[in-house]
């Protein structure tokens, strides 16, 4: 069903003519009356013009052909793979940042924030967005600074990660308790109502607390689930009750709030540092 465009809207014609709405019909098979700038009226079928802000929005958008993928310049696998969590079937996740040139960056359609590719399971996020979710410490972005599987990496990128520590504050967390907490309760009420739950989801979030907690007591993130592996196997195989499992999540949120009450981390993370670095890597870009 087609909506009806109301009184007042501005319009564009397919010869490029803006105009106004200055009647509406009552449904989608009648005509509307359109006011063009030099006062001259007639009417037209929905099929006859376009919006004039879907025209204005679409002239923004960076253009189509752009191989943005040029810029990338780190590249890892994260998930399962990472993790030592991955069965035959699981799928290889790839993640990373780029930096496009300056002129991109300063034009008016400026760059995509995120570019995606479903099929390969790839996302890459622009530096700039890359570093503020890092900052707000994003346990996929973490991840991705921390991979032990790195696939391409510039000399910048490699810079960048060997800074990765300025990421690292009490933040973190708020962002994996908040996380695993807010799942762990929809799971919950997924099990009371039809008892059926994808397994690897709670092993993920179980993964997650334990990362948590090495992070609050050892200031790194750890990606290889080491000796945990095989504990967390069993989640994903359905061999561990829910209780089980709920209750080993208890136990780790104690032990993520006494670390939290240790932990030697800054209150916040390095803005500074990572805006600086930012600023300097846009630079480089100027002339690219």
């Amino acid at each position: 069903m087609q909506l009806i465009v109301p009184k007042g809207t501005r319009i564009v014609t397919p010869t490029g003519t803006v105009g106004v709405v200055i009647h509406s019909p009552t449904d989608a098979t009648h005509a509307y009356r359109i006011r063009f700038l030099d006062d001259s009226e007639t009417s037209l079928k929905r099929s006859e013009f376009r919006l004039w802000r879907a025209v204005r929005n679409e002239a923004l958008e960076a253009p189509e052909d752009i191989d943005w993928s040029q810029f990338i310049i780190f590249r890892c696998v994260v998930g399962s793979r990472a993790y030592g969590l991955d069965t035959n079937d699981s799928d290889t996740d790839r993640r990373g940042f780029y930096l496009p040139s300056a002129d991109l960056q300063w034009s008016l359609a400026g760059v995509p924030e995120q570019l995606e590719n479903d099929e390969e399971q790839e996302v890459y996020w622009e530096l700039g967005k890359f570093i503020k979710l890092a900052l707000k410490a994003n346990p996929g972005i973490l991840d991705c600074l921390y991979s032990p599987l790195v696939e391409h990496a510039t000399d910048l990128a490699q810079e960048l990660v060997s800074m990765r520590d300025l990421f690292l504050s009490k933040i973190v967390y708020q962002t994996y308790n908040g996380y695993v907490l807010s799942h762990f309760k929809r799971m919950e009420q997924d099990v009371r109502t039809t008892g059926a739950i994808k397994w690897k989801h709670p092993m993920h979030l179980i993964r997650m607390l334990l990362a948590g907690i090495t992070i609050m007591r050892d200031r790194i993130v750890p990606v290889y689930v080491n000796e945990h592996r095989e504990r967390l196997m069993q989640i994903r195989r359905g061999l561990m009750s829910w209780d089980e499992i709920d209750a080993w999540r208890t136990e780790l949120h104690r032990e993520f709030d006494d670390a939290f009450a240790r932990t030697t981390l800054p209150e916040r993370p390095d803005f500074e540092r990572a805006d600086a670095f930012l600023i300097r890597a846009r630079r480089m870009m100027v002339a690219s």
